[in-house]
């Protein structure tokens, strides 16, 4: 009976420190001095372009919105995915309901380490595992640009999830694994410089893998299988892949996907459909350099096959 008390006691000691393990390495980390001197001034005519690279209005303003008030920001969607309903918040400028009373620290904070000013973890849905690896002066430019569009009224429904991913604090340990402001294809030295300007874009404010890469069981991208296409998050469908490997884009010059950004119609003059019809109205508003950049990146992306279940042929 001593031995089952002492193999019992000993349990519970493991476990507690398993939790004040678990804790600490869970904890929300911000942003040092050092990098918060990088945010710079900010300058609101650039932060039109990051704005619209990273696909701001396309969560953020009420769904089904058109023309200026796709920069109404009240938030709304709602994302349905295996883990739960997400809703990204408002994010204009009012002062209550949205984000007009957040400093510019509080917004890198929010895009480069995923943590409110209140210091909780966002959930993942909002892309910064994929804005982590933004320039810091591009989130100043961004939140410069953010203070020219109007405060509108209205907090958005809250998130809809079960046990446990109720639990914000467990997001912490999700971070360590996935959280990384590391590029995700390496280049060599002497890369040309749309190359290496697309794979900012791509990997960074463009976030594309967020939806175009496969994922794990924890929800983490798989980035052996990079742009390879996945399951859409919603669960229903497939979103393409868009490497050169086989089922992808590799019949499609640099001037075709640069086309497609600015005009939604493929080589093959189908249009483009889905959720991708908002991104790229986006991308019709970066510049000509920038879809050249991005296209240049994309047919430098190592290939792979297909990375969604093969889709049944219709009966």
């Amino acid at each position: 009976m001593s031995r089952l008390k002492k193999l019992v006691g000993a349990l519970v000691i493991l476990g507690g420190v398993g939790a004040v393990a678990g804790w600490i390495l869970s904890a929300p980390a911000t942003l040092d001095t050092q990098a918060l001197a990088k945010l710079g001034p900010g300058d609101a005519a650039k932060g039109k372009r990051i704005f619209y690279a990273g696909g701001c209005t396309s969560c953020h303003a009420k769904p089904g919105s058109q023309g200026d008030a796709r920069l109404q920001l009240a938030g709304g969607l709602e994302l349905k995915t295996p883990f739960g309903t997400f809703v990204p918040p408002n994010i204009s400028q009012d002062p209550k309901d949205g984000i007009g009373a957040w400093s510019l620290d509080d917004l890198a904070n929010a895009m480069l380490k995923g943590v409110s000013p209140s210091g909780q973890h966002f959930y993942p849905a909002f892309p910064y595992a994929s804005y982590a690896r933004m320039n810091p002066a591009d989130i100043a430019d961004l939140y410069a640009f953010l203070k020219t569009l109007p405060a509108v009224a209205g907090k958005a429904p809250d998130n809809s999830l079960a046990f446990p991913f109720n639990i914000r604090r467990g997001i912490g340990l999700w971070k360590r694994l996935y959280l990384s402001d590391q590029p995700v294809i390496p280049l060599p030295d002497g890369t040309p410089e749309p190359v290496v300007a697309g794979r900012y874009l791509v990997e960074g404010p463009g976030h594309c893998s967020e939806c175009h890469t496969p994922r794990d069981l924890a929800g983490g991208t798989r980035k052996s299988e990079w742009l390879a296409g996945a399951v859409a998050a919603e669960g229903k469908g497939v979103v393409p892949n868009i490497t050169s490997g086989e089922g992808g884009i590799g019949n499609w010059s640099e001037s075709d996907i640069a086309n497609y950004l600015e005009t939604g119609f493929t080589p093959d003059f189908d249009s483009v459909g889905g959720a991708m019809v908002d991104v790229q109205r986006n991308m019709a508003e970066l510049t000509p350099q920038d879809r050249a950049a991005i296209a240049a990146y994309l047919k430098a992306v190592p290939p792979h096959p297909n990375g969604y279940p093969a889709r049944k042929p219709a009966s």
